[in-house]
């Protein structure tokens, strides 16, 4: 079974699933049957980020249309080979998965090792949102940076758009680093 399967299940059951924040809502008239609340359970963060792409009100075919002009931009435009346009369009569909999924923390903690602010361990915003931004520590940016591309990386191929070419990104050093998605 996977989350998207228990979402029909879910719907099957007359569950209404709703997101709110962090939070999975479950509406209902009736009790739910507990292999669905058990799948529900075992799936919650899945579903989270499947109803969170669904509320972005875009299609997997939306994103597939968007990965499709990009890697075409950079093909006509840049004259790059197909890996390379590939791995660019891989890209600015992460970005703009990014950019629609934005993770609000509140101010004084940070997001990803949830500690507090302390006098030697500032925690600062990012982000450029005008409603809020994640607070995260300085040495926790990167791990936490990572863990969002995955993210990102993980409800793109669920949609139907994952690239095997390498991705290159230039750090603040000039360093370049390559990965694999």
């Amino acid at each position: 079974m996977s989350a998207s399967e228990t979402i029909r299940m879910a719907e099957a059951s007359g569950i209404r699933l709703g997101v709110k924040g962090a939070d999975l809502i479950l509406d209902a008239e009736l009790e739910p049957p507990v292999d669905v609340v058990k799948a529900i359970r075992k799936y919650k963060a899945e579903i989270i980020e499947l109803l969170a792409t669904r509320r972005d009100r875009w299609t997997a075919e939306d994103w597939q249309a968007f990965f499709a002009k990009r890697a075409g931009i950079a093909k006509f435009d840049d004259g790059l080979p197909r890996p390379e346009t590939e791995a660019r369009a891989f890209e600015c569909c992460l970005v703009e998965w990014l950019n629609r999924h934005p993770q609000h923390s509140d101010p004084g903690r940070c997001a990803w090792c949830e500690k507090p602010e302390t006098a030697g361990a500032v925690v600062v915003p990012f982000g450029t949102e005008t409603y809020g931004h994640t607070w995260l520590h300085h040495d926790c940016w990167k791990e936490w940076s990572e863990y969002r591309r995955r993210q990102a990386a993980k409800a793109l191929a669920q949609l139907g758009i994952a690239t095997s070419s390498p991705i290159k990104a230039t750090n603040i050093n000039g360093t370049v680093n390559e990965r694999f998605q």
